[in-house]
């Protein structure tokens, strides 16, 4: 599970997991969690896909058709639209036909692991932006995989998500700590950033002065999207071949107006003006983590009052709790980009 904050390249991550996973033969499903989707329409199209594919395989076709019925069942329940073949296919009773998905669930990642191993073969899930799964949804998901791992059935997930999801899976089930490896993606380190901005530079037998070099490192503090948006500014308005620290400066203005107006505005323009009013007193108090009792102090509020607000900017993961009482954003820089606001 691949845990940070936006833009520091968990995606690119779980694309690569991707690459390396089809390389190796696995089947392979991708999708991302958007909020206010249900999982079991999230994974329905995916294990559709999965099942039909394994059943073309004469060793797992028995387990794999009993599995698509019993998907038929879990499309009834769920309200889900079925097309295609899959309208001739009659449901199978006693599988998948709770309507509960903590339990239809494993059924059928039972039914895709047991066609899969009959078949030599495995699947790995990858699931992006794994904090907008409703706490009930990845309740169910964590039971599936548990299942998995005690029946030593070849089903994988790889997740990707902000750093609260760690607690979410917790809160969800308590053996969730011994069933993920969490791994944190953070900020490149120094010699890390340097190689990332100056290799390309290289490549294309160009160079960039050490200071030049030293400045973006610095002022990006290492974050890998912003890092990246001034490089790449840089290198589109230099006139070359060598980058120096003028080009780098002169740059940095377009550079602030270009995440301002894109990565940091699509998100503040998602809250509601109280939710604006929030975040800015987090703001205000300079860099975080924020105490919940300085946010109320800072708003003139109870600090009870503000319950709702912070469920709902944590909702839309805005914001996350860092420890208890305390509040950070989950966008690097953001209170920077909220005070020159102003």
């Amino acid at each position: 599970m691949l845990l940070g904050l936006r833009g520091m390249g968990k995606t690119v991550l779980l694309n690569e997991i991707k690459k390396i996973a089809e390389a190796e033969g696995l089947t392979v499903s991708k999708v991302e969690a958007p909020e206010g989707e249900s999982l079991a329409r999230l994974l329905y199209p995916e294990m559709r896909k999965v099942l039909r594919s394994l059943s073309g395989v004469e060793a797992a076709r028995q387990i794999a058709s009993r599995g698509l019925r019993g998907l038929r069942n879990f499309a009834a329940l769920f309200r889900i639209a079925v097309a295609g073949v899959d309208i001739g296919v009659e449901p199978e009773p006693g599988l998948a036909d709770t309507g509960d998905l903590q339990y239809d669930l494993p059924d059928l990642f039972r039914m895709i692991g047991g066609a899969a191993q009959a078949a030599d073969k495995g699947w790995i899930l990858l699931i992006d932006e794994v904090q907008y799964l409703s706490g009930a949804d990845l309740s169910a998901l964590i039971v599936a995989l548990h299942a998995m791992s005690q029946e030593r059935l070849p089903v994988l997930l790889a997740g990707a998500g902000l750093p609260q999801v760690a607690r979410l899976a917790g809160e969800a089930k308590s053996y969730a700590e011994r069933l993920f490896l969490y791994q944190t993606v953070g900020a490149l380190d120094p010699a890390s950033a340097m190689q990332a901005i100056q290799k390309p530079i290289i490549e294309e037998e160009a160079s960039i002065d050490p200071e030049a070099l030293r400045s973006i490192v610095d002022r990006t503090q290492g974050y890998p999207f912003f890092l990246q948006e001034w490089a790449s500014v840089v290198w589109n308005n230099a006139p070359g071949p060598g980058i120096t620290l003028a080009d780098v400066d002169l740059s940095y203005g377009e550079t602030l107006a270009l995440l301002d107006d894109g990565f940091f505005k699509v998100r503040i323009d998602r809250l509601t003006k109280g939710e604006v009013q929030f975040v800015k007193a987090m703001s205000e108090l300079g860099d975080g983590p924020y105490a919940m009792s300085d946010i109320a102090r800072s708003m003139g509020r109870k600090l009870q009052s503000l319950g709702p607000l912070r469920a709902s900017i944590i909702a839309k993961a805005m914001i996350y709790s860092t420890d208890h009482g305390y509040l950070d954003f989950t966008v690097p820089l953001f209170a920077d980009f909220i005070r020159r606001r102003k």
